[in-house]
């Protein structure tokens, strides 16, 4: 796609809601089990009892943080979100904070979400079960093959599938609700089943305070995913902020019911979860045993709401495992877009901030990708081994936004005279300030409950992003120092003469070749230069040299080691040593070939020259090329992906 074509990728709401929503309305799938499994350690009763308490908890930190983040998307809509809103207001560390725990939670959100989506799949298809790593990551390349399409087109591919989602769940929620008040509602199939406390003995005082903070924290899940519509403000059509927003509520509205919902009618089913369900899970008074298979409250929901309606719940089962792989497509264009900001700013690789051929940030899509197959392999695609490391990184950047935020409306305060316009400011203040309060106090909850289960891998990995980002940064200065020209100082000079240097090994076409383009840059001095590897090869080529009365000196360089770099590096540095203001051009002449296999054959050394030459000072390498007739078409290949510096296709000297 031209670049001209961006304006065209730009997304309406209709699309823009799929895309940068997923992960958010994906969450209710499987925050309901977390909520119930930790408040399950404590017993059956303990769960039914506080359920509801923790997720009307979690809904509140949803609507403050929904709301905080309107206020975010009409004051930064350039795309930089939380990383440009705590850069500009706290400084370049706290950005850099933000950015890091950001990357490290886009990684995460695509394990867990297609790592969710194989453990979903699993009830259904029974193939899955014990090949879950595979499946994982055959389905990471598939969200990546998408993606690598352009952000559009992922959006057409993966709009119906969230529709869907969110038709089944509401759906199954008010015919759940239509069943309970008419009394035709089925209790779920673990309902006559009795959830006893992990350990034998009911949980009291402290103990059960912090398993409601566990269970808290590990609900908080639902809010992951809302900052990525901040992050993606560029993506929307115009009016970009209001649209922003209004996805932004209509994702919070549509999480908060589905997710209550849930809830509701799982306590109204007498859905139990239990972590170690074989021995937690009693019938008729004895352990159900390990040959108990423990489905999900969705699944359970579905059977019980659907249970004469077979095609429901397939259906709903279908379409949960599908939102929970597309889940990751929102952390697909989050990751790719901060990552893309931050090296415009020098903190990554500067190839981040390069659109591919179908104006997607290519690189930082395969990056990401590579990074959450390697956890998902490395977990063994196990979610609640994963959720451990979650969250933590999206409440860091929650806490650290909104901060930021009261200091933007407070700065803005002091310069705005208008009554209206500080009535304005003064509320966005106020909600953000509410929202900081909120998010700070969910991340110390976070931090406590989760760092010995896992949370400690995720800071870890935060710290090392920001050291590295910052060493990248000083890496980019210190170049930027070393190339900017001191006009007082570095004034342009012509070298006192140029010595030319054309290395060669035989007198053929490629040798020819490089002897007539240095003659015609007309150097200064002008030899020919061989190594004397075999005497008699190289009595063989002064004798060819001498009967073809080339018009150009050709020096023989003793190797008793039978070495070909050092002897010419040694060369060029006497000829160097005697005037500093001298220039060293070496003409290497190469023979191009079009095939990969056909590099074993040849020894390259004219690279390995040119590897060392190149960190000679004051000299000046070029390479004549010689293209052989396998090579013919071949720069097709390299047009759009040229080859790492040095590894040109060339062969011997």
């Amino acid at each position: 796609m031209r670049s001209d074509k961006l304006g065209e990728t730009l997304l309406p709401k209709r699309l823009a809601l799929p895309i940068f929503a997923s992960d958010a309305l994906s969450s209710v799938a499987y925050a309901p089990d977390e909520i119930m499994l930790m408040l399950g350690l404590a017993g059956g009763a303990f769960a039914m009892t506080h359920s509801w308490q923790v997720t009307i908890a979690v809904i509140l930190v949803m609507v403050v943080v929904v709301a905080s983040y309107r206020q975010n998307v009409h004051a930064y809509p350039s795309g930089g979100g939380d990383y440009e809103v705590a850069t500009v207001n706290l400084g370049p560390k706290a950005g850099l904070t933000v950015a890091s725990a950001l990357l490290v939670d886009y990684v995460l959100t695509v394990a867990v979400s297609v790592s969710s989506g194989v453990q979903n799949a699993g009830t259904v298809f029974g193939f899955v079960r014990g090949n879950e790593v595979i499946v994982g990551v055959a389905i990471i390349v598939f969200l990546t093959a998408m993606n690598l399409r352009g952000v559009r087109e992922s959006g057409k591919a993966f709009a119906v599938p969230v529709y869907l989602f969110m038709l089944a769940i509401i759906g199954m929620g008010i015919v759940g609700f239509v069943q309970k008040f008419t009394g035709n509602l089925t209790p779920a199939e673990s309902a006559g089943l009795t959830l006893v406390p992990e350990g034998g003995q009911e949980l009291t005082g402290l103990a059960a305070a912090f398993l409601l903070l566990r269970a808290f924290s590990s609900g908080c899940a639902a809010l992951t995913g809302v900052e990525a519509i901040s992050n993606g403000v560029p993506a929307f059509r115009k009016p970009k902020s209001d649209n922003a927003a209004a996805t932004l509520l209509l994702m919070g509205a549509l999480s908060i019911t589905m997710l209550a919902s849930i809830i509701t009618l799982s306590q109204w089913t007498g859905i139990k979860i239990a972590e170690d369900p074989a021995r937690q899970l009693l019938r008729d008074g004895q352990p159900v045993g390990d040959g108990y298979v423990q489905h999900t409250a969705i699944g359970q929901l579905s059977e019980a709401v659907f249970a004469n309606f077979h095609i429901g719940v397939v259906f709903v089962t279908i379409v949960t495992g599908l939102i929970l792989f597309l889940a990751a497509n929102t952390a697909f264009n989050g990751f790719p877009v901060l990552g893309s900001i931050l090296a415009r700013d020098g903190y990554l690789p500067r190839q981040l901030h390069t659109r591919g051929d179908r104006l997607a940030f290519s690189n930082g899509i395969l990056i990401l990708a590579a990074a959450a197959v390697l956890l998902v392999v490395v977990f063994r695609a196990n979610v609640n081994a994963l959720l451990q490391l979650y969250i933590v990184g999206v409440f860091v950047s929650f806490t650290t936004s909104q901060t930021g935020m009261v200091r933007h409306w407070t700065r803005h305060l002091r310069l705005e005279r208008n009554a209206k316009e500080r009535a304005r400011m003064q509320r966005s203040r106020a909600i953000n300030a509410v929202g900081a309060a909120m998010s700070g106090l969910v991340l110390i909850v976070v931090l406590i409950t989760k760092f010995a289960q896992g949370a400690r891998f995720a800071i870890l990995a935060m710290a090392v992003l920001f050291v590295l980002m910052l060493a990248i940064k000083k890496h980019y200065s210190r170049v930027r120092d070393e190339l900017a020209i001191d006009w007082e100082v570095d004034r342009p000079t012509l070298p006192s003469h140029v010595h030319a240097i054309v290395c060669i090994s035989k007198v053929h076409k490629p040798t020819m070749r490089a002897l007539a383009y240095a003659r015609a840059s007309r150097p200064s001095y002008l030899e020919a230069v061989t190594v004397d590897v075999d005497p008699e090869e190289t009595q063989a080529l002064l004798d060819e040299w001498d009967k073809r009365d080339i018009p150009v000196p050709l020096k023989v360089l003793a190797s008793p080691y039978r070495q070909i770099t050092k002897p010419v590096l040694d060369y060029v540095r006497s000829i160097r040593s005697g005037n500093p203001r001298d220039l060293v051009t070496v003409y290497l002449p190469e023979y191009v070939l079009g095939r990969w296999w056909e590099q074993i054959l040849h020894n390259q050394s004219a690279l390995r020259l040119k590897a060392r030459l190149l960190f000679t000072p004051g000299v000046m390498v070029v390479s004549v090329p010689w293209q052989l007739q396998s090579s013919e078409g071949a720069e097709r290949d390299w047009i759009d992906e040229p080859p790492i510096p040095g590894s040109v296709r060339g062969g011997a000297l």
